[in-house]
């Protein structure tokens, strides 16, 4: 981190504590991660699934390609997922009051589903110009290591940004396939096993990845990424983002229309405009930004 950064970054421990005690969010500094957190009752994520899988079935299926990108910006009940207060005092126990939601994703592996997801650092083509960003992974299922859940490499967000290679290798989830190019020792790894309701939180250089899933359930996993107001796009197009909890000060990303419908015609127009910018950033120097 640089000096801002750091300075800003620890600055936070100050503050009073909703969900994370003082200790809790020091292991965090010092591990990259902590779970299981809970958000939702069992009925109430049963709920939000129940959503998620009658749109799917109504529209061919799993969602693919930029449909599970940015759902908040399509659905009335994302929208309310990414504002949750258990989740958002626990982020701001690690970032502090003023809190943007960049991006979020549905992480979806069908039963017997060859998808993975490589070793890899999540901040290698956000362009984002800090690394104090967090994911909150919201188990929509039970995400354990039978059907494939995210595992973690403890204490390598403090390695600071690691190079990756670009494999767009088939089944592979993230966009680009990337990998990172440093020698991995599974050994070492942490099962982040959740149960539907629950959420995990993980820094943003945290190297981590996941197994297919060779069981007959689905693991259906939302992941939210988190930013502090001060940071901005650093890497190309203007970004956009929704301000989700305090005071906007920098005004570095145009802000989103919270959807007043389901995937109604107003909202599929400001999705596709959000995606198509974000596609550019994370293609950047491939073909594929050039067809967004």
């Amino acid at each position: 981190m640089n000096q801002a950064a750091t300075a800003a970054w620890h600055a936070r421990n100050a503050q009073s504590h909703h969900v994370l005690n003082a200790e809790q969010v020091a292991a965090f500094d010092r591990l990259g991660y902590h779970f299981p957190l809970r958000a939702f009752s069992t009925a109430e994520i049963a709920g939000y699934r129940d959503k998620l899988e009658r749109f799917e079935q109504a529209n061919g299926g799993t969602l693919s390609g930029q449909m599970r990108n940015k759902p908040h910006l399509l659905f009335t009940w994302a929208d309310e997922i990414i504002r949750h207060p258990a989740i958002l005092d626990a982020v701001e126990d690690v970032l502090g009051p003023d809190l943007l939601a960049w991006s979020s994703s549905f992480f979806t592996k069908d039963a017997r589903d060859p998808g993975y997801v490589s070793w890899h650092q999540d901040s290698t083509y956000w362009g984002l110009s800090e690394p104090d960003i967090v994911t909150a992974w919201v188990a929509f299922s039970d995400s354990v290591v039978e059907n494939g859940c995210m595992r973690v490499i403890p204490g390598t967000h403090l390695m600071d940004q690691l190079p990756h290679k670009d494999t767009f290798a088939d089944n592979n989830m993230l966009t680009r396939g990337q990998e990172v190019q440093v020698n991995v020792d599974p050994a070492k790894a942490v099962n982040v096993e959740l149960q539907p309701g629950e959420f995990s939180l993980h820094h943003v250089r945290l190297v981590h990845g996941s197994e297919p899933n060779p069981s007959d359930r689905r693991r259906i996993g939302f992941a939210i990424r988190y930013v502090p107001t001060y940071v901005r796009q650093t890497a190309g197009p203007r970004d956009s983002a929704t301000l989700v909890r305090g005071t906007d000060r920098y005004h570095h990303f145009d802000p989103e229309p919270r959807p007043k419908v389901d995937f109604g015609p107003e909202e599929q127009a400001a999705h596709k405009r959000a995606t198509e910018e974000a596609v550019r950033i994370l293609y950047r120097g491939t073909d594929k930004a050039k067809t967004a």
